[in-house]
């Protein structure tokens, strides 16, 4: 365990508004990353390897993109204890994201709702930090999540996500394309049936030529929302097995308020995280299993604050786990709970 307890922490973080806190854990984070002082949140590691979309994970608990937009972050969040670690979502060209303040706590509901927008640095940069880490060194997997600007119009999408893609191959384990934040105007319209199979379609034809360019396959995902309904993810499940992709990563923020009606801050428009979205997380990730058949790799996202909720995801369908908000309430000590959860299910 880590020799500072989260609990400790957490009051002094939460003195902050949500996107001061964020930042000042992601600067504390890059400062001691690497050094002795890293111990401070440090984790033993658990080992408990499994492969998935041709990847020897070596656990089963990563962390969800989003947290770490920029990539400033991998050596200090992967000493937690992460088996993989998934940053961005960055985008062709630095953007600043939506107005402030977009980051609300909802503690009644162990919640926060988001409306940042990819507010990141831009590719360069996002490759730069990422090429100065060295989690990958170490065995463990790092997915690399892209998505478009904001200022690029929807019909123009597909060569933002090529753009991002070829950037970011040459140094990601898996990468994910993102078409599921609430933030980005229109995004979502990106997961309906013809939209999706033409930047599949696209992007497909571009990973085979990144491949042969750079000796090697790189797995492909891709993230999608909870607001769907069985025929949605029937249609994407198909377009996922017709185009290739490897993974789903099930699933981002929802833009539904039925769990926390009534809290403050519930109204805000932006996207809802942490323990209200994982029953609508779970559905998705069952459906999906059986709409994909087993084999086909899931990452389950949304909702999980305890061991118990991680394992939940595994009985609908999951290969594997990422977390977010769940680490902002509970800290490193979650990432602990769970792998020993899963490790001791699976000797069981």
């Amino acid at each position: 365990m880590s020799l500072l307890p989260y609990g400790l922490a957490r009051p002094f973080l939460f003195g902050f508004d949500p996107e001061t806190a964020h930042e000042l854990t992601l600067g504390s984070l890059a400062r001691l990353q690497g050094t002795p002082l890293a111990m401070a949140y440090s984790n033993r590691f658990v080992a408990d390897p499994i492969e998935l979309a041709g990847l020897r994970f070596p656990n089963r608990v990563g962390l969800a993109a989003g947290l770490d937009k920029n990539a400033r972050c991998i050596d200090g969040l992967g000493a937690m204890g992460f088996g993989f670690v998934e940053v961005g979502t960055v985008t062709p060209k630095p953007q600043p994201g939506n107005p402030k303040p977009r980051m609300f706590r909802l503690p009644q509901a162990n919640a926060l709702i988001n409306r940042l927008g990819f507010n990141n640095d831009g590719l360069d940069a996002f490759v730069a930090n990422v090429q100065r880490s060295s989690f990958r060194r170490k065995g463990r997997i790092l997915g690399l999540n892209i998505g478009k600007n904001a200022a690029t119009p929807i019909e123009a999408a597909t060569s933002d996500y090529l753009i991002a893609l070829e950037g970011v191959y040459p140094h990601a384990d898996y990468v994910t394309v993102n078409i599921s934040s609430p933030n980005t105007k229109n995004l979502r319209a990106l997961q309906s049936d013809e939209a999706l199979d033409a930047l599949l379609s696209a992007v497909a034809e571009r990973r085979e030529q990144l491949a042969q360019q750079h000796g090697r396959r790189v797995p492909i995902f891709v993230k999608i929302a909870p607001d769907l309904d069985e025929a949605q993810v029937q249609v994407i499940a198909a377009t996922l097995r017709r185009h290739g992709m490897d993974g789903v990563v099930a699933t981002n923020t929802t833009i539904s308020r039925d769990a926390v009606k009534g809290l403050p801050h519930a109204e805000e428009t932006g996207g809802l995280s942490g323990a209200p979205v994982l029953a609508a997380s779970n559905r998705v990730i069952a459906q999906l299993r059986a709409a994909l058949g087993a084999g086909f790799p899931i990452i389950g996202v949304g909702g999980i604050l305890s061991a118990q909720d991680a394992l939940s995801k595994l009985q609908a369908g999951a290969d594997v786990v990422q977390i977010y908000t769940g680490l902002i309430y509970r800290g490193p000590e979650l990432i602990d709970e769970v792998a020993r959860a899963f490790q001791r299910q699976r000797r069981a």
